[in-house]
């Protein structure tokens, strides 16, 4: 119940006095403040002259320093000017003065008291603005709407459910509410993502005898429109019809544009004609709204004839409008036209601001005109326009990706050299430091770093992960580990990316114990590993045998948030044959199944070899047949591991219609296949016909000559000094 909870004891709700410091004495040097002969009169006097002359921070010092000298103002005058501060907005002075004033016993009105109300929520501490109202229930005044209101409001910009709350009491103890508080309360409640709420209040109003107006359904229909709830705005619109309310060019905008951030640009355009119709104006907002939407789904043309439509109803284009086409041309890769687009905007007296600008540049710069894109940097600071560092960013970026990583060093020099321009961000440092580490020049992105450092810019953690990435790469682990401690010491939380990075090159610098320990602290104290992150360790462990550890730590994966993939069961599916643990292997197949995680050609790859060694040559030929039936084309490695196996088995014949699929498959052998081939063809007779069958294949030359199977195994037969040397 409000009435007990605001009914609170004097001294909780008004603040303890501050004593005023010499400075506020001196706020204005034309106040007198030579007092020694004014009576209470003459200083109220003085004070509502200062406060009627408009010269409040007068007031205010005056105020201050007779109440020093022990000389009160009246209440009337003390009331009056914590009023007219808080008329004018300057709701601190305000409430010092209140506060000062109920120190020394002058008793706050009723306007005074809703002065700190207003000053409170202008705080954010609508909490102690309902306080005030137990104050003002003490005194015997009358709460009335207007200060509820304000304090709803105050409410509702963080706290909707506490809003409600208030609104419910106050609504039990002093009755509803007017329109204006319900309208405050479903703003609140739409903007805190309450529709259901919101709408629920609205029926609560109709209940209560006030019928929604303009201003409810603008607001509900904003909640719907943000949220893509289009069909139900339509509803309303349908309702306010009947109830014989007329949207406004306000409400009509709201709807156009929720269409068109839904996709449904023809609903958008329909909604502007019925408009039209009803004799409401458009705006260039509405027309902007729907030239975006057709722009992002790239129909230039009814971008085009929207905007005559625009200039037609006498609605010239605006800066927005000129930078959608911009954007949608850009992004079509009609650079050029998107160009002469900016040349027409300056031509009608538009001044492009520097997103057109931008948008403008990061276009030409991503269809492969640098150049063109630096050129309008020059156009852009000829026109006035003052770039800023998203533009240079831009820049710096396009031609860090078109491979001039010089001239993008050369800006950047020029950025820090020209005291008048702009200075580089975070993220300009960072794409040069990228760039750099990627083209293998991490001593000049070192240098990048130092510099960064220099000009006090604190890195981010895309900084520190490129850096420690680069030299693990380069084998640096000191100087990565350094960055590494020297990220956690400016509180930058590693995130995936950073452990991911940092367990892999561990890993590949064969320094596994060091991978698990960061391994380890991840799962510790997070973010959780990615599959990623498990492959890499797994992978590691199974390469150096330690196949127990690794099938631990599968189970781990298995039964975490963390489902393995493809790669996962194909790693632990090798390692498992390699281990000579069959049944495992076949365990996990099943599992793959069960998870219906297709096999990839590695898959197949990985069967074919293992089963072929086993001398399970029918399965593997059974593998390799359902390979060729999933649409993968059998590499080298495949084919050498079924040849190996028919040669172990003497199965020359099918060899040779292998060999033969192999040729007609246009497939290229590498010294290897070779080896395979002659080795166990090599009891084959020179004069057998066998050796007739034999196709040819072409080799790894630029002509692309092919040499005959037939012609090498009989070479090696008639030169047997060539058996030795192979192919």
């Amino acid at each position: 119940m409000i009435k007990h909870c605001l009914n609170p004891q004097f001294h909780l709700f008004i603040p303890s006095l501050r004593l005023v410091s010499p400075l506020e004495k001196l706020f204005s040097t034309n106040v007198d403040y030579n007092v020694a002969d004014d009576n209470i009169g003459r200083v109220d006097f003085k004070l509502r002259g200062f406060c009627e002359g408009s010269r409040l921070v007068d007031a205010f010092s005056f105020f201050h320093h007779v109440v020093e000298l022990g000389l009160v103002p009246s209440g009337d005058t003390c009331n009056f000017l914590v009023q007219a501060l808080s008329r004018s907005n300057e709701y601190n002075m305000a409430y010092r003065v209140f506060t000062r004033m109920t120190h020394v016993g002058v008793l706050p009105n009723f306007l005074s008291l809703g002065a700190m109300i207003e000053f409170y929520v202008q705080e954010g501490k609508p909490e102690l603005a309902v306080g005030i109202v137990g104050l003002i229930l003490k005194r015997n005044y009358v709460m009335n709407g207007y200060l509820a209101n304000v304090i709803l409001k105050g409410f509702c910009r963080n706290d909707a459910v506490k809003a409600r709350e208030f609104f419910d009491d106050f609504s039990k103890d002093f009755g509803c509410l007017d329109m204006v508080g319900y309208n405050t309360l479903i703003k609140g409640l739409c903007k805190a993502k309450k529709l259901k709420e919101a709408f629920e209040l609205k029926a609560e109003m109709e209940l209560q005898k006030l019928k929604p107006g303009l201003v409810t359904y603008t607001t509900l229909i904003k909640g719907l429109c943000k949220e893509g709830r289009m069909d139900e705005v339509t509803e309303l619109l349908d309702e306010m019809k009947v109830r014989g309310l007329a949207a406004d060019s306000i409400l009509y905008d709201e709807v156009i544009c929720g269409h068109c951030h839904k996709g449904n640009i023809e609903r958008g355009k329909e909604i502007l004609n019925e408009m039209v119709s009803e004799g409401c104006s458009p705006n260039v907002n509405m027309y902007n709204n729907l030239i975006h939407g057709l722009g992002m789904m790239g129909k230039l043309k009814e971008v085009s004839a929207m905007v005559t439509i625009m200039m037609e109803h006498g609605i010239r284009p605006n800066v927005r409008t000129y930078t959608t086409l911009i954007n949608g041309l850009c992004k079509d890769g009609k650079v050029t036209e998107a160009r002469k687009i900016l040349d027409l905007m300056v031509e009608k007296g538009v001044k492009p601001s520097n997103m057109t600008y931008n948008v403008l540049i990061n276009g030409l710069c991503k269809h492969g005109s640098v150049l063109n894109a630096l050129k309008l940097l020059e156009f852009m600071v000829e026109k006035g326009s003052k770039p800023d560092v998203v533009t240079y960013n831009t820049l710096v970026k396009g031609l860090c990706e078109d491979g001039r990583v010089n001239d993008a060093l050369t800006l950047f020099n020029w950025m820090l050299e020209d005291r008048n321009n702009v200075n580089p961000d975070v993220i300009t440092y960072n794409l040069l430091i990228q760039r750099l580490c990627r083209e293998d020049r991490l001593v000049e992105a070192a240098n990048i770093y130092n510099k960064m450092v220099e000009c006090k810019i604190c890195g981010n953690i895309v900084t520190y992960n490129v850096l420690i990435g680069a030299y693990l790469i380069a084998g640096n682990v000191q100087k990565a580990m350094g960055l590494w401690k020297q990220m956690l010491h400016l509180k930058l939380i590693p995130n995936s990316y950073t452990y991911s990075l940092m367990i892999n090159g561990f890993c590949k610098l064969n320094l596994v114990n060091i991978a698990k320990g960061i391994f380890s602290r991840m799962r510790s104290l997070g973010p959780n590993p990615n599959v990623y992150d498990y492959n890499t360790i797994v992978a590691t462990l199974c390469s150096e045998g330690s196949i127990v550890q690794a099938k631990k730590l599968f189970q781990e994966m298995k039964i975490s948030k963390c489902d393995p993939d493809v790669t996962t069961f194909n790693t632990i599916i090798d390692a498992s044959f390699v281990a000579r643990d069959i049944q495992f292997a076949e365990q996990l197949l099943v599992d793959m199944h069960q998870r219906k995680i297709a096999p990839d050609a590695l898959s197949f790859s990985i069967l074919i070899n293992r089963l072929s060694k086993l001398g399970r040559l029918e399965e593997a030929k059974g593998i390799f047949d359902r390979m060729v039936a999933s649409g993968f084309t059998p590499d080298n490695c495949v084919y050498d591991s079924l040849l190996k196996g028919l040669g172990e088995e003497g199965k020359t014949e099918e060899i040779v219609n292998l060999l033969r699929q192999m040729a007609d498959k246009g497939m290229v052998l590498d010294k290897e296949i070779v080896t395979t081939i002659l080795t166990y063809l090599s009891h084959i007779s020179a004069d057998s016909d066998v050796i007739n069958l034999l196709p040819s294949f072409p080799k790894e030359t630029p002509k692309g000559s092919s040499f005959s199977c037939r012609e090498l195994l009989m070479k090696l037969k008639l030169d047997p000094r060539l058996q030795s040397q192979g192919p």
